[in-house]
Formats: C-alpha cells, sequence, structure tokens
C-alpha cells in the first residue's frame, strides 16, 4: 500500500528525526492523507497523555507515610516460591487493583479547570495539523483572513503587521471552544507552525492567569492573555521565545 512506507515510520516522524528531505515528504504526504492524519494525531495525543500522566502521578507524602506504616506493621518473613498460594497471588492482585486505583482518582481529581482548557487547546492545535485541511481562507495577507471572518463570529479583533518579524501567516479558520465560535489563525516560523487562538473571554468556562499552565505538564509552549474582552491562547511546538513574540505583536 501507498500509506505503508509512511506509517512504519511514523514515530520516527512524529518525534522529528527523519532527515529534512525525508521530513518534507512526509509533512507534505499527512497533510493530503486522511489516513495518515488520522494516524498521526492519535499518535501524536497518546503521546501528549502519556507525558503529562507521567509526570502528575506522584503519590502525595500522605499516601506514602499510610503505605510505610502498612509495610511497617507486617511480620516480616522469609518467602521462598513454594509458600506462594492463589489466595496470596488474589491479595496481591487487589492490592495492585487499589493502588492503581488511587493513583487514578487522585490524577483525575487534580485536573483543574484551567488544565482542561489548554488541553483543549492543544487539541484543537493537533487536530487542524493533522487535517488535510488545515485553514479555511489560506492567504499570508492580514487584510484577506481578517474580514473572512466577518459575519462568522460574534467578534472583531485585528491581526499584526509581521514585515521583518520572521513570521509568516498561512491563514485561518472557525474553531469552537464549549460551542463557542472563534478564529483560529495559522502562523510560520522557521520550521515550525504555531496557532494564535482567539474566542470571547466569557466563552472561556474557568479563570486562568496571566501566564500558561505549568510548562512541565505540556507538550507545546502556550501563552495566553486577555485583552478588550477577548481570550488570546499562542500555542506550538515553537521556542518560548518565539510563542512569546507573537503575542507581544498581537498585544500591540
Amino acid at each position: 500500500m501507498v500509506c505503508e512506507p509512511y506509517k512504519s515510520k511514523l514515530d520516527t516522524y512524529l518525534d522529528r528525526e527523519l532527515p529534512e528531505p525525508e521530513m518534507r515528504s512526509f509533512d507534505s504526504h499527512v497533510r493530503s492523507c486522511l489516513s495518515c492524519s488520522a494516524e498521526a494525531l492519535g499518535r501524536e495525543q497518546l503521546q501528549r497523555s502519556i507525558q503529562i500522566a507521567g509526570r502528575r502521578f506522584t503519590p502525595s507524602a500522605e499516601f506514602r507515610k499510610r503505605i510505610q506504616e502498612s509495610l511497617a506493621s507486617k511480620p516480616q518473613r522469609n518467602f521462598v516460591l513454594s509458600s506462594f498460594r492463589p489466595g496470596w497471588l488474589l491479595s496481591a492482585a487487589v492490592v495492585i487493583c487499589a493502588v492503581f486505583g488511587v493513583f487514578n482518582s487522585h490524577y483525575l481529581g487534580s485536573r483543574s479547570g484551567s488544565d482542561h482548557v489548554f488541553s483543549e487547546i492543544a487539541d484543537l492545535h493537533v487536530a487542524t495539523l493533522a487535517s488535510s485541511s488545515p485553514v479555511d481562507v489560506v492567504s499570508t495577507d492580514r487584510h484577506t483572513v481578517k474580514p473572512w471572518f466577518q459575519g462568522r463570529i460574534p467578534f472583531a479583533f485585528n491581526l499584526p503587521e509581521l514585515q521583518n518579524t520572521g513570521f509568516s501567516l498561512q491563514g485561518g479558520r472557525m474553531s469552537y471552544l464549549d460551542q463557542s465560535p472563534g478564529a483560529h489563525l495559522i502562523y510560520d516560523v522557521g520550521k515550525h507552525h504555531i496557532s494564535v487562538f482567539v474566542f470571547q473571554d466569557r466563552a472561556v468556562p474557568v479563570s486562568i492567569g496571566k501566564n500558561s499552565s505549568d510548562p512541565q505538564q505540556q507538550s507545546f509552549n502556550v501563552e495566553t492573555w486577555r485583552q478588550g474582552g477577548l481570550r488570546y491562547f499562542v500555542i506550538g511546538d515553537a521556542s518560548v521565545d518565539d510563542i512569546h513574540r507573537l503575542a507581544e505583536l498581537f498585544k500591540q
């Protein structure tokens, strides 16, 4: 099949470890192949979920103390293989399942509303870039892209002048956050794609601070702010400096 050579190297592609000519070929193929773009999106989301979960599954001091006290209260015995019994194995399995349940509950309970919003924004960013048609209005001219949104979203916004900044506008599309319509703009800097989302501030269901969430919990660099009744998100795998520079252009 035509896609087999691509799918066999998809993980290497997502890790950005292929030679430059192959990366360009992959970029072109993934943007035009619905099957490979869906596969790339699924793997990217899985990688990001694993990274976040790996950083968050940290037992609390109280939980550690309870486990240590429980182990200390048990009589110490020297076990040999012949002493294992089905009942002991069943008990061990129950304990393992219980510990996993505690970790899982702790993880789910610790997800704050702002974490959920950032996760949604990251999903929108990845899904768009994996799409065969990432933008609905294709243009590098802000005077073409901005008017396209008129009548499609219930607010107006400005786009920055990019001359001599290193950024280039690729186009835009409509996006939705909790069913609220907004603008999604895509910019390039170097070899990186950056998404800029603009929503009405009241569409964001939780209070979010001026700075982005903990970067150690994100697969992308993110910057967000509120201005003129609108909520802006700038997200991508570009450097923190590039994300900040593009954010500053919008603020100005």
